[in-house]
Protein backbone atom coordinates (compact mmCIF):
# COMPACT_ATOMS: atom_id res chain seq x y z
CA UNK A 1 0.00 0.00 0.00
CA UNK A 2 1.33 3.45 -0.90
CA UNK A 3 0.33 6.49 1.14
CA UNK A 4 1.61 10.00 0.64
CA UNK A 5 1.49 13.29 2.47
CA UNK A 6 1.87 16.36 0.27
CA UNK A 7 2.32 20.05 0.79
CA UNK A 8 -1.21 21.51 0.97
CA UNK A 9 -0.16 24.29 -1.43
CA UNK A 10 0.52 21.71 -4.17
CA UNK A 11 -2.95 20.22 -4.14
CA UNK A 12 -5.54 20.59 -6.92
CA UNK A 13 -8.96 21.81 -5.89
CA UNK A 14 -10.62 18.46 -6.45
CA UNK A 15 -9.67 14.85 -7.13
CA UNK A 16 -12.16 12.47 -8.72
CA UNK A 17 -11.53 8.82 -7.78
CA UNK A 18 -13.08 6.17 -10.03
CA UNK A 19 -12.51 2.43 -9.39
CA UNK A 20 -12.72 0.38 -12.57
CA UNK A 21 -13.12 -3.34 -13.19
CA UNK A 22 -13.70 -4.61 -16.74
CA UNK A 23 -15.20 -1.35 -18.03
CA UNK A 24 -13.71 -1.32 -21.56
CA UNK A 25 -17.07 -0.50 -23.14
CA UNK A 26 -17.64 2.60 -21.07
CA UNK A 27 -14.30 4.08 -20.00
CA UNK A 28 -13.97 6.35 -23.05
CA UNK A 29 -17.40 7.91 -22.51
CA UNK A 30 -16.74 8.15 -18.77
CA UNK A 31 -13.53 10.10 -19.37
CA UNK A 32 -15.16 12.36 -21.96
CA UNK A 33 -17.99 13.34 -19.58
CA UNK A 34 -15.62 13.84 -16.65
CA UNK A 35 -13.29 16.02 -18.72
CA UNK A 36 -16.18 18.08 -20.09
CA UNK A 37 -17.73 18.65 -16.66
CA UNK A 38 -14.51 19.47 -14.84
CA UNK A 39 -13.19 21.72 -17.63
CA UNK A 40 -16.38 23.78 -17.53
CA UNK A 41 -15.92 24.34 -13.79
CA UNK A 42 -12.58 26.12 -14.48
CA UNK A 43 -10.84 24.80 -11.36
CA UNK A 44 -7.67 22.79 -10.86
CA UNK A 45 -8.42 19.09 -10.71
CA UNK A 46 -7.16 15.58 -11.21
CA UNK A 47 -8.92 12.42 -12.34
CA UNK A 48 -7.72 9.20 -10.73
CA UNK A 49 -8.66 5.93 -12.40
CA UNK A 50 -8.04 2.84 -10.23
CA UNK A 51 -7.78 -0.34 -12.28
CA UNK A 52 -8.90 -3.11 -9.94
CA UNK A 53 -7.29 -6.02 -11.79
CA UNK A 54 -9.39 -5.73 -14.95
CA UNK A 55 -9.22 -8.71 -17.33
CA UNK A 56 -10.36 -6.91 -20.48
CA UNK A 57 -8.90 -3.95 -22.39
CA UNK A 58 -9.54 -1.46 -19.57
CA UNK A 59 -5.84 -1.20 -18.50
CA UNK A 60 -4.68 -0.40 -22.06
CA UNK A 61 -7.49 2.06 -22.60
CA UNK A 62 -6.84 4.08 -19.45
CA UNK A 63 -3.07 4.05 -20.10
CA UNK A 64 -3.76 5.50 -23.55
CA UNK A 65 -6.03 8.13 -22.02
CA UNK A 66 -3.32 8.93 -19.47
CA UNK A 67 -0.89 9.75 -22.29
CA UNK A 68 -3.40 12.10 -23.91
CA UNK A 69 -4.76 13.75 -20.74
CA UNK A 70 -2.23 15.44 -18.42
CA UNK A 71 -4.87 15.67 -15.68
CA UNK A 72 -5.46 11.93 -15.55
CA UNK A 73 -3.54 9.70 -13.13
CA UNK A 74 -3.80 5.91 -13.23
CA UNK A 75 -3.32 3.27 -10.53
CA UNK A 76 -3.03 -0.37 -11.51
CA UNK A 77 -3.61 -2.78 -8.62
CA UNK A 78 -1.73 -6.08 -8.71
CA UNK A 79 -4.97 -8.09 -8.87
CA UNK A 80 -8.68 -7.73 -8.25
CA UNK A 81 -9.00 -6.75 -4.59
CA UNK A 82 -12.62 -5.61 -4.72
CA UNK A 83 -14.50 -2.34 -4.95
CA UNK A 84 -13.92 -1.09 -1.40
CA UNK A 85 -10.11 -1.68 -1.43
CA UNK A 86 -9.96 0.04 -4.84
CA UNK A 87 -11.77 3.05 -3.37
CA UNK A 88 -9.28 3.04 -0.49
CA UNK A 89 -6.38 3.00 -2.96
CA UNK A 90 -7.84 6.05 -4.67
CA UNK A 91 -8.27 7.89 -1.37
CA UNK A 92 -4.67 7.14 -0.40
CA UNK A 93 -3.31 8.60 -3.63
CA UNK A 94 -5.76 11.46 -4.26
CA UNK A 95 -4.15 14.87 -3.85
CA UNK A 96 -7.14 17.22 -3.98
CA UNK A 97 -8.37 19.59 -1.30
CA UNK A 98 -11.64 17.75 -1.83
CA UNK A 99 -11.99 14.17 -3.06
CA UNK A 100 -14.90 12.86 -5.09
CA UNK A 101 -15.72 9.13 -5.23
CA UNK A 102 -17.92 7.75 -7.99
CA UNK A 103 -18.54 4.44 -9.74
CA UNK A 104 -17.18 3.82 -13.22
CA UNK A 105 -20.41 2.60 -14.81
CA UNK A 106 -21.92 6.10 -15.19
CA UNK A 107 -24.78 5.31 -12.85
CA UNK A 108 -23.22 8.13 -10.84
CA UNK A 109 -23.47 11.02 -13.35
CA UNK A 110 -20.34 13.25 -13.58
CA UNK A 111 -22.61 16.21 -14.35
CA UNK A 112 -23.58 16.33 -10.64
CA UNK A 113 -20.03 17.19 -9.56
CA UNK A 114 -20.61 21.00 -9.63
CA UNK A 115 -23.50 20.60 -7.17
CA UNK A 116 -21.28 18.60 -4.81
CA UNK A 117 -18.58 21.25 -5.00
CA UNK A 118 -21.09 24.03 -4.38
CA UNK A 119 -22.33 22.38 -1.17
CA UNK A 120 -18.73 21.74 -0.09
CA UNK A 121 -17.85 25.41 -0.57
CA UNK A 122 -20.84 26.32 1.59
CA UNK A 123 -19.01 24.74 4.52
CA UNK A 124 -19.96 21.06 4.43
CA UNK A 125 -17.15 18.58 4.97
CA UNK A 126 -18.99 15.64 3.40
CA UNK A 127 -21.57 15.76 0.64
CA UNK A 128 -23.06 12.31 0.05
CA UNK A 129 -25.52 11.33 -2.68
CA UNK A 130 -28.89 9.90 -1.71
CA UNK A 131 -30.31 7.50 -4.27
CA UNK A 132 -33.84 8.82 -4.72
CA UNK A 133 -34.77 6.42 -7.52
CA UNK A 134 -33.04 3.34 -8.92
CA UNK A 135 -33.32 2.04 -12.48
CA UNK A 136 -32.53 -1.54 -11.49
CA UNK A 137 -34.49 -4.75 -11.22
CA UNK A 138 -37.04 -5.20 -8.44
CA UNK A 139 -35.00 -7.81 -6.57
CA UNK A 140 -31.98 -5.51 -6.28
CA UNK A 141 -34.12 -2.54 -5.28
CA UNK A 142 -35.78 -4.58 -2.56
CA UNK A 143 -32.40 -5.87 -1.38
CA UNK A 144 -30.90 -2.39 -1.14
CA UNK A 145 -34.03 -1.03 0.54
CA UNK A 146 -33.98 -3.79 3.17
CA UNK A 147 -30.23 -3.63 3.78
CA UNK A 148 -29.99 0.10 4.41
CA UNK A 149 -32.93 0.07 6.79
CA UNK A 150 -31.67 -2.96 8.65
CA UNK A 151 -28.21 -1.44 8.91
CA UNK A 152 -29.61 1.81 10.23
CA UNK A 153 -31.84 0.00 12.71
CA UNK A 154 -29.05 -2.05 14.32
CA UNK A 155 -25.97 0.07 13.66
CA UNK A 156 -24.29 1.92 16.51
CA UNK A 157 -23.88 4.97 14.25
CA UNK A 158 -26.52 6.80 12.22
CA UNK A 159 -25.70 5.76 8.64
CA UNK A 160 -27.87 7.75 6.18
CA UNK A 161 -30.47 5.77 4.27
CA UNK A 162 -29.82 4.97 0.58
CA UNK A 163 -26.38 6.61 0.52
CA UNK A 164 -23.66 4.76 -1.36
CA UNK A 165 -20.02 5.62 -2.03
CA UNK A 166 -20.89 8.49 -4.40
CA UNK A 167 -19.75 11.49 -2.38
CA UNK A 168 -17.36 14.40 -1.99
CA UNK A 169 -15.15 14.69 1.10
CA UNK A 170 -12.99 17.49 2.38
CA UNK A 171 -9.27 16.78 2.75
CA UNK A 172 -9.47 16.56 6.54
CA UNK A 173 -12.19 13.89 6.25
CA UNK A 174 -10.02 11.92 3.83
CA UNK A 175 -7.07 12.10 6.22
CA UNK A 176 -9.31 10.93 9.06
CA UNK A 177 -10.40 7.94 6.97
CA UNK A 178 -6.82 7.11 6.05
CA UNK A 179 -5.84 7.11 9.72
CA UNK A 180 -8.36 4.40 10.63
CA UNK A 181 -6.72 0.99 11.17
CA UNK A 182 -9.35 -1.28 9.57
CA UNK A 183 -8.19 -3.53 6.74
CA UNK A 184 -11.74 -4.62 5.83
CA UNK A 185 -13.15 -1.24 4.91
CA UNK A 186 -16.83 -0.41 4.45
CA UNK A 187 -16.19 3.12 3.21
CA UNK A 188 -19.69 4.56 3.47
CA UNK A 189 -19.89 3.39 7.09
CA UNK A 190 -16.44 4.74 7.96
CA UNK A 191 -17.39 8.03 6.34
CA UNK A 192 -20.27 8.33 8.79
CA UNK A 193 -18.11 7.19 11.71
CA UNK A 194 -15.55 10.00 11.34
CA UNK A 195 -18.28 12.61 11.63
CA UNK A 196 -17.74 16.26 10.62
CA UNK A 197 -20.42 18.32 8.93
CA UNK A 198 -22.33 16.15 6.44
CA UNK A 199 -25.20 16.84 4.07
CA UNK A 200 -27.14 14.68 1.60
CA UNK A 201 -27.78 15.41 -2.07
CA UNK A 202 -30.75 13.49 -3.58
CA UNK A 203 -30.40 12.28 -7.15
CA UNK A 204 -31.94 9.75 -9.51
CA UNK A 205 -29.57 6.84 -10.04
CA UNK A 206 -29.64 5.82 -13.67
CA UNK A 207 -29.15 2.42 -15.20
CA UNK A 208 -25.79 1.01 -16.23
CA UNK A 209 -24.71 2.55 -19.57
CA UNK A 210 -22.97 -0.58 -20.90
CA UNK A 211 -21.53 -3.89 -19.81
CA UNK A 212 -22.60 -6.14 -16.97
CA UNK A 213 -22.93 -5.25 -13.26
CA UNK A 214 -19.82 -6.29 -11.34
CA UNK A 215 -21.67 -6.65 -8.03
CA UNK A 216 -23.38 -10.03 -8.24
CA UNK A 217 -26.08 -10.99 -5.75
CA UNK A 218 -23.52 -13.00 -3.77
CA UNK A 219 -21.08 -10.08 -3.74
CA UNK A 220 -23.82 -7.74 -2.52
CA UNK A 221 -24.69 -10.18 0.26
CA UNK A 222 -21.02 -10.33 1.30
CA UNK A 223 -20.83 -6.53 1.33
CA UNK A 224 -24.01 -6.36 3.42
CA UNK A 225 -22.64 -8.85 5.95
CA UNK A 226 -19.36 -6.90 6.16
CA UNK A 227 -21.27 -3.70 6.82
CA UNK A 228 -23.54 -5.23 9.44
CA UNK A 229 -20.71 -6.96 11.32
CA UNK A 230 -18.36 -3.97 11.11
CA UNK A 231 -20.79 -1.43 12.48
CA UNK A 232 -22.99 -3.29 14.91
CA UNK A 233 -22.55 -5.66 17.83
CA UNK A 234 -26.31 -6.26 17.87
CA UNK A 235 -26.05 -9.57 15.97
CA UNK A 236 -23.98 -10.96 18.84
CA UNK A 237 -27.00 -10.48 21.06
CA UNK A 238 -29.76 -11.37 18.66
CA UNK A 239 -28.78 -11.79 14.98
CA UNK A 240 -29.24 -14.76 12.73
CA UNK A 241 -27.42 -16.97 10.26
CA UNK A 242 -29.09 -18.53 7.28
CA UNK A 243 -28.48 -22.12 8.33
CA UNK A 244 -29.66 -21.60 11.87
CA UNK A 245 -32.83 -19.83 10.81
CA UNK A 246 -33.57 -22.43 8.13
CA UNK A 247 -33.17 -25.23 10.67
CA UNK A 248 -35.33 -23.44 13.22
CA UNK A 249 -38.11 -22.95 10.68
CA UNK A 250 -37.82 -26.57 9.57
CA UNK A 251 -38.07 -27.81 13.15
CA UNK A 252 -41.11 -25.62 13.79
CA UNK A 253 -42.92 -26.98 10.72
CA UNK A 254 -41.94 -30.50 11.69
CA UNK A 255 -43.29 -30.06 15.21
CA UNK A 256 -46.60 -28.75 13.81
CA UNK A 257 -46.83 -31.68 11.41
CA UNK A 258 -46.06 -34.20 14.15
CA UNK A 259 -48.67 -32.62 16.43
CA UNK A 260 -51.36 -32.70 13.75
CA UNK A 261 -50.44 -36.25 12.80
CA UNK A 262 -50.58 -37.39 16.44
CA UNK A 263 -53.96 -35.70 17.12
CA UNK A 264 -55.75 -36.56 13.89
CA UNK A 265 -54.21 -39.72 12.46
CA UNK A 266 -52.89 -41.19 15.71
CA UNK A 267 -49.89 -42.65 13.84
CA UNK A 268 -46.99 -40.90 15.58
CA UNK A 269 -45.24 -43.05 18.18
CA UNK A 270 -45.85 -41.59 21.59
CA UNK A 271 -43.00 -39.45 22.95
CA UNK A 272 -40.74 -39.20 19.89
CA UNK A 273 -42.28 -35.95 18.62
CA UNK A 274 -41.37 -33.89 21.66
CA UNK A 275 -37.85 -35.34 21.75
CA UNK A 276 -37.22 -34.68 18.05
CA UNK A 277 -38.65 -31.17 18.22
CA UNK A 278 -36.55 -30.29 21.26
CA UNK A 279 -33.35 -31.65 19.69
CA UNK A 280 -33.92 -29.76 16.43
CA UNK A 281 -34.77 -26.55 18.22
CA UNK A 282 -31.65 -26.67 20.41
CA UNK A 283 -29.53 -27.51 17.38
CA UNK A 284 -30.94 -24.46 15.64
CA UNK A 285 -30.07 -22.23 18.57
CA UNK A 286 -26.52 -23.60 18.59
CA UNK A 287 -26.09 -23.08 14.85
CA UNK A 288 -27.38 -19.52 15.12
CA UNK A 289 -25.01 -18.76 17.97
CA UNK A 290 -22.01 -20.35 16.25
CA UNK A 291 -22.77 -18.56 13.00
CA UNK A 292 -22.92 -15.17 14.68
CA UNK A 293 -19.74 -15.75 16.66
CA UNK A 294 -18.05 -17.11 13.55
CA UNK A 295 -18.65 -13.90 11.58
CA UNK A 296 -17.02 -11.80 14.28
CA UNK A 297 -14.13 -14.24 14.70
CA UNK A 298 -13.60 -14.13 10.94
CA UNK A 299 -13.37 -10.34 11.07
CA UNK A 300 -10.91 -10.51 13.98
CA UNK A 301 -8.86 -13.08 12.05
CA UNK A 302 -8.67 -10.90 8.94
CA UNK A 303 -7.73 -7.80 10.92
CA UNK A 304 -5.11 -9.61 13.01
CA UNK A 305 -3.11 -10.61 9.91
CA UNK A 306 -2.56 -6.91 9.09
CA UNK A 307 -2.35 -7.57 5.38
CA UNK A 308 -2.71 -4.47 3.20
CA UNK A 309 -6.14 -3.84 1.73
CA UNK A 310 -4.54 -3.59 -1.73
CA UNK A 311 -1.18 -3.74 -3.51
CA UNK A 312 -0.22 -1.26 -6.23
CA UNK A 313 1.39 -2.69 -9.35
CA UNK A 314 1.91 0.63 -11.12
CA UNK A 315 1.10 4.27 -10.44
CA UNK A 316 1.14 6.73 -13.32
CA UNK A 317 0.84 10.34 -12.26
CA UNK A 318 -0.72 12.93 -14.57
CA UNK A 319 1.90 15.17 -16.20
CA UNK A 320 0.13 18.29 -14.93
CA UNK A 321 0.23 18.04 -11.13
CA UNK A 322 -1.39 21.37 -10.25
CA UNK A 323 -2.46 23.93 -12.79
CA UNK A 324 -5.60 25.95 -13.23
CA UNK A 325 -7.46 24.11 -15.94
CA UNK A 326 -9.00 27.34 -17.21
CA UNK A 327 -6.10 27.68 -19.66
CA UNK A 328 -6.63 24.24 -21.12
CA UNK A 329 -8.57 23.61 -24.29
CA UNK A 330 -12.26 23.08 -23.65
CA UNK A 331 -13.97 19.81 -24.30
CA UNK A 332 -12.76 16.62 -25.93
CA UNK A 333 -13.95 14.36 -28.72
CA UNK A 334 -15.83 11.19 -27.90
CA UNK A 335 -13.35 8.31 -28.25
CA UNK A 336 -14.20 4.72 -28.92
CA UNK A 337 -11.71 1.97 -28.17
CA UNK A 338 -10.05 2.05 -31.59
CA UNK A 339 -9.55 5.81 -31.44
CA UNK A 340 -8.12 5.68 -27.92
CA UNK A 341 -5.60 3.00 -28.84
CA UNK A 342 -4.61 4.63 -32.13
Amino acid sequence: MHKRDLNPDSRPEISVVVPLFDEERIVGELHRRLDKTLSAMRISYEILFVNDGSRDATPRLIDALHVRDPYLSVIHLSRNFGHQPAVSAGLDHARGRAVMIMDGDLQDPPELIPRFVRLWREGNDVVYAIRHKRKENAVKRLGYFTFYRLLRAISEIDIPLDSGDFCLMDRRVVEALRSLPEQARFVRGLRTFVGFRQVGLPYERGGRQAGQPKYTLLALIRLAVEGLVSFSSYPLRLGTTYLGVATAILSAFLMVWVLIDALINHTAPRGWASVLGTVLFMSSVQLVSLGIIGEYIRLIFLESKRRPAYIVDEYRVGSVQVEDHSAAEEGSETMDQEEILR
